[in-house]
């Protein structure tokens, strides 16, 4: 117990603060909980009129920093009525100035977040503690008070509002950018930085970000472009975090106390462990009772714990409510499934019925009829159980639904996709990772220590656990070592991902002119980052040409010149490559060639793959959409479409049968009677073979040459050829990579203003700028356009693309500019006949214009128009039923996902909602969107729009 001096000092000290930092000591005396040093020494810096950058890990209580500038905006417009003067009689009122000085506007604060969950989540927050006339909202989707003193948005809406000079600017005193380490995202990072360059220098700007490696060169770039900036970090979890492996049914600490987990030492009876299950996996004992009773007796395969089991393990341990990440959709519901299936209740009666009454408190307004399409019932029975899912392939009110049960303590396990760990405020006490690899929409790849340390930072609720934990499953892939990495590693650097965009380009120039535009793009973070970078590229190289010299003294020969004998070695496997790309080539186009001339009825065969065997086809693979896939149904009653890519030769035609001229391939009954029909040809039994084109086997003449000359160098005698040769091809490889970083040194000064030049030289030859340099009509609705793929639309426009379109027809038309598959394909799927299908095919056209132009410059290309969302959206807007939308989602294989509709049909909503109030759209067009938006906005998506 401190002493009475002691005591007294304190006192002081506390005094002397509060004279310091009123505002502070205002605002902190209604927290109902004591500042943290971070968050006290971010609000003092904020009260002396700095800008202020704070890192801190997830549930650290950064946003209090944020909170404060709200208050402080709030206190001065109170500061500013206080002042003001009262009415002379009860006849005679004077209103108040809005606040501030008399006459001068309120001042307002703004604040960001990346997503708009996030966004209504402080909205709430906000309203709650200010009051709903003090709070305001602007999502694109939601439009409320909006001119509030105090406004919350995503940063795109701030972005636009900055490049139209919005009159809700006026007043604007603070920004605070929520989770700004999202300037590293590819796809939407560069908003966040518009958005810093942008803002006007009396804004004080509050940026809140994760813990991340290179603060000070973050802070360092604010002050150049912000002025005054405070760098506050900390990496103190106020709930500290307990690392643990799962392997089989016992459960590992991994590492034995804090001074390990600082040396990376992983817990010695851990790696024991798991070197013992290892070896007995090794040596296939399948016996029970084996180290985690995880063995499948058919072989040496390790089979993990049930997630059943898991759940049971953490709700035993009272590690529960818990997030358990499957980096998978189709896993997450599998995993509630599992779940159900085993028999799993975390639940009280209590609590079940107040799960009840909560669900049937939100979901009154989705159509009863959607209920079972939409997996309602078996969702609900999950939830009155205590376990969800909780994935972007939900429906956006189940989601919704999942959270506020969850939060509040209802639901006790949810399994997750990592888009759960991205801003929503949903903590646990656990955090379970079922893998350590995720699909990043290209590749599987390994989770980096960032990401690691994101999804483990849910566990652990301030004010509610004294601890958090995170819980890794072990499998034979899953090294402890490896783990113990992610877990302890603290190096996250942010990186830029911005570049310029059309958009952009026109509203730069049309602001504040091109040369002005492109310093200002030279002071972005990317060029801030590129410009230091260079100088480590240099020094790369420089050790680079050092090596190169002395693998040059381990590949000397002293039989003749080594290398330009590896030279002709290098050509003759250059040559051998491109003689067989050209032999694929020719088999491909041979075979495209042949599925062009299929007609329905054709019997073939599918030569290799999963669907090999006798076809007849169905649907001709024609249509003027990219390659051709006839629609076929194999003898093995599957139906579907095939490519050129499952033909090793050309697709012959064995026989021809009657196809029923309404044929379903839906239809189970409808297949039978088909396949049965292809196979009563005989075919089957008699397979045809077929040389396929003949080829001429002659060698290639330059070949020949090139191996003759190989053999009559001096070098081909030496004994020691092939050690040379070793030397030699590590020679080539550190070349090319020497040169790619030259190129890299070259291209990184000045490369953002290079490319704005050339995005520029591309819009003036197209109409958008003026050679003179100003912004023509055409490039002013450019700047009213906000889409990835602005050109595209803004060419649409000015062809009249969707002129004449009906509303159903121009919500599925411009549908294929916003969707974007979750997997590459080379598939195309089909559209409706007639003005879709030419509109569509149009657009196409204009992309493959734009695409070219932007190659020809050495510009990022425009990505490519998708039509998997043309079917969809078009019976949707036609007033089809949900069941009956969701099935055209797909192909013949599965349906779309409720979650995915609602998500691009409002990207939908959001493109016709610009072209309704676009300038370059005719009137006819701009009523017709405002008719697209009205049909598409129903059912669920009504629910939504609601929300």
């Amino acid at each position: 117990m401190s002493s009475p001096a002691e005591r007294y000092a304190a006192a002081r000290r506390r005094a002397a603060q509060a004279n310091m930092f009123p505002a502070l000591e205002e605002f902190a005396l209604d927290l109902g909980f004591d500042l943290d040093d971070f968050q006290r020494e971010a609000c003092q810096a904020l009260e002396r009129g700095s800008g202020v950058l704070v890192c801190a890990p997830t549930g650290a209580g950064k946003t209090v920093v944020g909170e404060f500038a709200v208050h402080l905006a709030l206190r001065a417009n109170r500061a500013g009525s206080a002042g003001a003067p009262q009415a002379a009689s009860a006849d005679v009122a004077v209103s108040p100035p809005a606040g501030g000085p008399a006459g001068a506007p309120r001042r307002k604060c703004f604040y960001t977040t990346p997503i708009k969950a996030l966004s209504n989540q402080k909205y709430h927050d906000l309203v709650d503690r200010y009051g709903a006339d003090q709070v305001g909202l602007l999502t694109g989707d939601n439009a409320i008070n909006g001119d509030a003193p105090v406004v919350v948005m995503t940063t795109e809406v701030l972005r636009n509002m900055l490049y139209v000079g919005s009159a809700t600017l006026e007043g604007l005193a603070y920004v605070v950018m929520d989770e700004v380490h999202y300037l590293a995202d590819r796809f939407r990072g560069g908003v966040w930085e518009e958005v810093i360059i942008h803002l006007p220098p009396s804004v004080t700007l509050v940026s809140l970000s994760a813990t991340v490696s290179n603060a000070e060169e973050f802070a360092e770039w604010l002050v150049t472009v912000r002025g005054e900036t405070e760098v506050v970090v900390s990496e103190h979890r106020p709930v500290p975090l307990w690392q643990h492996m799962l392997v089989g049914r016992r459960m590992f600490d991994l590492f034995h106390d804090a001074d390990a987990a600082r040396k990376h030492d992983v817990h010695p009876e851990l790696l024991r462990y798991t070197r013992e299950t290892m070896r007995r996996l090794e040596l296939g004992d399948a016996a029970s009772g084996g180290p985690g009773q995880g063995w499948n007796r058919r072989g040496p395969r390790w089979r993990g714990p049930l997630r059943a089991d898991v759940v049971e393990r953490l709700d035993r341990e009272g590690l529960l409510p818990a997030i358990l990440f499957i980096f998978s959709r189709a896993g997450c519901a599998a995993a509630v499934q599992q779940c159900l299936a085993a028999g799993l209740r975390l639940t009280t009666p209590d609590e079940r019925a107040e799960i009840r009454h909560v669900v049937e408190s939100r979901i009154t307004t989705i159509p009863s009829e959607d209920l079972s399409v939409l997996g309602y019932w078996e969702w609900l029975d999950g939830l009155e159980r205590g376990l969800a899912a909780h994935h972007a392939g939900m429906l956006p009110a189940f989601k919704e639904v999942v959270e506020e049960l969850f939060v509040r303590g209802l639901v006790k396990a949810v399994f997750a996709t990592e888009t759960l760990a991205l801003g929503i405020n949903m903590p646990a006490r656990c955090v379970v990772l079922e893998r350590l690899v995720k699909f990043n929409g290209e590749a599987h790849v390994d989770l980096t220590p960032g990401e690691y340390t994101q999804l483990t930072g849910r566990a652990g609720r301030r004010g509610i656990d004294v601890e958090g934990h995170a819980v890794v499953v072990w499998s034979p892939e899953v090294e402890p070592r490896h783990v113990a990495g992610l877990a302890s590693t603290r190096t996250y650097p942010l990186r830029s991902s911005f570049r310029p965009s059309y958009n952009m380009a026109v509203n730069l120039v049309g602001s504040v002119g091109a040369e002005p535009a492109r310093a200002l793009l030279e002071s972005s973070f990317a060029q801030f980052q590129a410009d230091r970078s260079v100088v480590g590229l240099a020094r790369q190289v420089q050790r680079n040409v050092e090596t190169m010299e002395a693998y040059d003294v381990e590949a000397d020969c002293h039989h003749g010149d080594f290398g330009e004998y590896f030279a002709l070695r290098v050509a003759i496997g250059e040559r051998e490559r491109a003689l067989a790309r050209q032999g694929q080539a020719q088999r491909k186009a041979d075979a495209i060639a042949s599925l062009e001339r299929l007609r329905i009825g054709d019997v073939i065969r599918v030569p290799s793959g999963r669907r090999s065997g006798l076809a007849v086809v169905l649907e001709p693979g024609g249509g003027g959409f990219g390659e051709p896939r006839p629609l076929v149904l194999t003898q093995d009653r599957w139906a579907g479409r095939v490519t050129p890519g499952d033909f090793t030769s050309p697709a012959e035609v064995l026989a021809r049968i009657r196809v029923p001229r309404h044929f379903n391939p839906r239809s189970p009954a409808a297949r039978r009677d088909l396949a049965a029909a292809v196979i009563a040809t005989g075919l089957d039994r008699h397979p045809r073979r077929r040389a396929g084109r003949a080829r001429s086997n002659g060698e290639d003449h330059r070949l020949t040459e090139l191996r003759a000359e190989l053999r009559r160098h001096p070098c081909h005698a030496c004994p020691e050829r092939e050690e040379h040769a070793r030397w030699a091809e590590r020679r080539r490889r550190l070349d090319r990579d020497t040169d790619e970083l030259r190129q890299r040194v070259a291209g990184r000064t000045g490369s953002l203003a290079r490319t704005f030049d050339r995005i520029c030289a591309l819009l003036t030859a197209r109409g958008y700028l003026a050679p003179e340099g100003g912004v023509t009509e055409a490039g002013r609705m450019l700047g009213r356009i906000w889409t990835e793929t602005d050109l595209l639309v803004a060419e649409c426009l000015r062809r009249g693309v969707w002129d004449g379109l009906s509303p159903s027809e121009l919500a599925a038309a411009v549908s294929v500019i916003v969707y974007e598959a979750r997997r590459d394909t080379d598939e195309r799927a089909s559209v409706p006949r007639g003005a879709v299908a030419e509109a569509v095919d149009t657009t196409l056209k204009l992309w493959s214009e734009i695409e070219s132009d932007e190659a020809s410059r050495g510009l990022e290309v425009t990505r490519e128009p998708d039509l998997g969302f043309v079917w969809p959206i078009y019976r949707w807007a036609r007033g089809e039923a949900l069941a009956k939308v969701l099935a055209s989602g797909h192909d013949l294989d599965g349906e779309m996902p409720a979650g995915d509709f609602v998500r691009w049909a409002r990207q939908v909503v959001d493109l016709l909602g610009q072209l309704s109030d676009s300038g370059g759209a005719s009137s006819d067009l701009r009523s017709t969107a405002r008719a697209a938006m009205t049909a598409v906005n129903r059912g669920i998506l009504a629910y939504h729009a609601a929300s």
